[in-house]
């Protein structure tokens, strides 16, 4: 067998970027060539390692048949902490320009917001629905059926809007975006500290 620290080192590799669904035994062996009993005692030394260490706040849990990576039991109340309040996410340029049409001009499909843009706007429409900014909102009469998107609640609470009537007003002049709708955009960046 590899070096015992290295293969513990690898198994916990493996659990982390297996995530929730976490590996069976099965896969551990297709993995390492290990056999079963060696893997076995390799688990036990890692759960042990975890569980001695009192910095460690993660810990080796069996569920289901597959082994996963799992925060320890004592550490609930501030992992809930952490999730009723989550850190500020910087969020790039094109998703605060996919954000402001989506606002302005919901329900919008995709193809209507890059045409808009100009260029495709997957990346952060999918960026956007994963930080719980947009959702969709139905689907489009036209062939295909193309999704609606529209903004969410959290939107709202995060820019202090009371509704969609208290966005300032768009007014477009030939090229130029009146003052209201850049300073409503200069809250975006200042909101989501924007990175290039």
């Amino acid at each position: 067998m590899e070096n015992r620290d290295r293969v513990i080192g690898m198994l916990e590799s493996f659990l982390f970027m297996a995530g929730n669904e976490g590996l069976t035994i099965a896969q551990l062996i297709a993995l390492t060539e290990l056999e079963e009993s060696e893997i076995l005692v390799l688990l036990e030394r890692l759960l042990t390692n975890y569980e001695e260490r009192i910095e460690s706040g993660i810990t080796l849990k069996l569920f289901g048949g597959a082994y996963q990576l799992v925060t320890k039991a004592e550490y609930a109340n501030d992992i809930k902490r952490l999730l009723e309040n989550p850190a500020p996410h910087s969020i790039t340029k094109a998703s605060l320009e996919v954000l402001a049409i989506i606002a302005y001009k919901q329900p919008v499909t995709r193809v209507e917001i890059d045409d808009l843009r100009g260029v495709k706007s997957d990346g952060p429409v999918n960026t956007l629905i994963s930080r719980g900014f947009i959702m969709e909102n139905g689907r489009s009469e036209g062939t295909g059926r193309a999704i609606l998107y529209g903004t969410t609640d959290l939107f709202l609470d995060r820019f202090g809007l009371s509704s969609l009537k208290s966005l300032p007003p768009l007014m477009l002049e030939e090229n130029n975006v009146q003052e209201d709708t850049d300073l409503f955009m200069t809250q975006f960046q200042e909101v989501f500290g924007e990175k290039e």
